[in-house]
C-alpha cells in the first residue's frame, strides 16, 4: 500500500494555476514541495483566496535525475503539453509513487499511461477556478461544493484525506467516468466560448450565448451514454446553473491562452467529443463546428 505521511515529497509537473493550488494544500499539511522543471525558476508559491494570501516554500529542480524517491505527483501540465513532460513523468515512476492527474478531459490515465510503468495512476476531476498572476502566485476561486473529485479506492480515498486536511474540498467517487463527463460538459463550453468571444465566464449568463452551449453539452450527453457515462439531461442543466453561477471575474485557461498567445488546449475537450463520436457512430455537429472555430484560432495564432 502507497502512504501519505506529511514526509512525503509532493512533486509539482506543471506548477500553473492548478498545479500551485493542489500544491499549497499539501504544503499547508507540511509536506515538502518540489516544483520539476518549468521556464521560471521561484523559491516560494502564493496563493491568494479572497483577498488573503499564504505562501510556501518550495526547492526548484531542472533535471529529471534530481528526483531520487517516492513522491506523490501532481501532473497539471496542459494535456497536450503531456509529451514535454515525459522526462518527468519517468523520473517520477516508482512503484511507492502517486501519480495525481490534474488535467482537463476524459482521457486522463490513457493519456499518461504510456509514461508510467510502476507507479499508482490516479485521476481526478479538478473544479477549482484559479487564475495564475506571476511564476508562484496564483489566484484561487471557489466553484460549488467540491474543489477535487477522486476516484473511490483505497489510494484515491488517502489523497482526499490528505488534501482536505489542507482545507481542499474532495470528494471519492465510484463512477468517476460519469463525473468526468459531466465535468467535460463545462469545459466543452465555457472554455471554447470565453476563448471564442474574449469574455469571461459572465459570457455564459448570455441568453443566446447559454443556447449555443445548451446545444454543445446536448450533443455531448449522447456521447458521454454511449461510452458508458451515466449522463442524463439533467447533468447539463445543472452544469449551466454551475456555469452561470461563478464568482465575478472569473475566467478559464483557455481564454487565457489565447490572450496570452499560447496553444488552446482544445483536443483533449472538444477533441474528445468529436473523437469518441466518431468511435459510436454519433453526429455531432456543433461540436464539431466548434473544434473547426477554435482549431482556426490556433492556426492563426501559430502563423
Amino acid at each position: 500500500m502507497t502512504t501519505h505521511s506529511n514526509s512525503r515529497p509532493i512533486a509539482i509537473i506543471g506548477a500553473g494555476a492548478i498545479g500551485l493550488s493542489l500544491a499549497s494544500a499539501f504544503a499547508r499539511t507540511g509536506h515538502p514541495i518540489t516544483v520539476c522543471g518549468g521556464r521560471n525558476s521561484f523559491g516560494r508559491i502564493e496563493i491568494t483566496e479572497n483577498g488573503i494570501s499564504e505562501t510556501w516554500p518550495v526547492r526548484h529542480v531542472t533535471d529529471p535525475a534530481e528526483i531520487v524517491e517516492p513522491v506523490t505527483a501532481i501532473v497539471a501540465v496542459k494535456a497536450h503539453h503531456t509529451d514535454a513532460v515525459a522526462d518527468w513523468l519517468r523520473a517520477v515512476d516508482h512503484s511507492e509513487s502517486t501519480v495525481l492527474v490534474a488535467q482537463n478531459g476524459v482521457e486522463l490515465s490513457d493519456r499518461i499511461a504510456p509514461y508510467i510503468a510502476a507507479a499508482q495512476i490516479v485521476p481526478s476531476v479538478v473544479y477549482l477556478n484559479v487564475e495564475r498572476t506571476a511564476p508562484g502566485r496564483a489566484v484561487l476561486r471557489r466553484v460549488g461544493d467540491v474543489d477535487l473529485a477522486l476516484p473511490d479506492d483505497e489510494v484515491g480515498a488517502a489523497l482526499a484525506a490528505d488534501l482536505r486536511e489542507g482545507l481542499m474540498r474532495t470528494s471519492t467517487e465510484a463512477d468517476l467516468k460519469t463525473v468526468a463527463w459531466s465535468k467535460l460538459l463545462t469545459n466543452i463550453t465555457a472554455n471554447p466560448l470565453t476563448a471564442l468571444t474574449g469574455r469571461r465566464a459572465d459570457v455564459m449568463r448570455d441568453p443566446e450565448i447559454g443556447n449555443i452551449a445548451r446545444q454543445i453539452m446536448a450533443e455531448a450527453v449522447v456521447v458521454g451514454r454511449a461510452d458508458g457515462a451515466a449522463l442524463t439531461d439533467q447533468h447539463a442543466e445543472r452544469a449551466m446553473r454551475w456555469l452561470q453561477s461563478v464568482p465575478e471575474g472569473s475566467t478559464t485557461s483557455m481564454r487565457q491562452d489565447r490572450l496570452a498567445g499560447r496553444p488552446l488546449e482544445f483536443d483533449a475537450l472538444t477533441g474528445a467529443v468529436v473523437r469518441t463520436a466518431k468511435r459510436h457512430g454519433i453526429d455531432v455537429p456543433v461540436n464539431q463546428f466548434v473544434l473547426a472555430l477554435v482549431a482556426a484560432i490556433q492556426a492563426e495564432d501559430i502563423a
